[in-house]
């Protein structure tokens, strides 16, 4: 199956090599929780732009990582054309989460605003640090305090008082010097 739009398509994985001679794979996940992307089947696998559904039938763990067996891969030539191969899936696939939490990608983009008023940039990366995540925001090209970027820790409460969906803007308490 070949997908047009992947505009929703988000990598989770990528397939390592063949294990054995029946068709296993090793797994690379990129999940927070390592072994969650069995959780979410078929998988899109992609290579070189191309994306193919596979239905994962089998896995475990093996060593540090995982093994995986799919419906559609019975040796291990077939399993070597998907070495290295992107293990994505469908944003639709995402479970809800409960209220206050938040996908990284769903804050990228978003307007971020101080409690005053002032429009600090937009939302164009996060980072994980030791101790929380931060906001990796892009200042506006005429930003009255010269600023290129900002870096403000996602604290709830503290800097984060108000996440906006729908009208795709974060409320901070934040200085705008900093």
């Amino acid at each position: 199956m070949s997908q047009e739009n992947t505009s929703s398509i988000i990598v989770v994985g990528k397939l390592g090599a063949p294990y054995g001679i029946k068709g296993w794979l090793k797994v690379h996940s990129f999940t927070d929780d390592p072994q969650g992307i069995f959780d979410f089947s078929p998988w899109l696998i992609g290579q070189q732009g191309k994306w193919q559904t596979l239905e994962v039938v089998d896995w475990r763990r093996h060593n540090k990582g995982f093994i995986a067996k799919f419906a559609q891969v019975n040796d291990r030539d077939e399993a070597m054309a998907y070495t290295h191969a992107e293990i994505s899936m469908d944003a639709a696939q995402l479970p809800e989460l409960p209220q206050g939490e938040f996908y990284w990608r769903d804050l990228i983009g978003m307007s971020v605003v101080t409690d005053k008023g002032y429009n600090l940039g937009i939302v164009d990366d996060l980072m994980e640090t030791g101790s929380n995540d931060v906001l990796v925001v892009k200042a506006n090209n005429k930003d009255a305090f010269g600023q290129a970027e900002r870096l403000i820790p996602f604290l709830t409460d503290s800097v984060i008082k108000e996440v906006k969906h729908d009208a795709r803007e974060i409320t901070v308490d934040w200085d705008p010097g900093f």
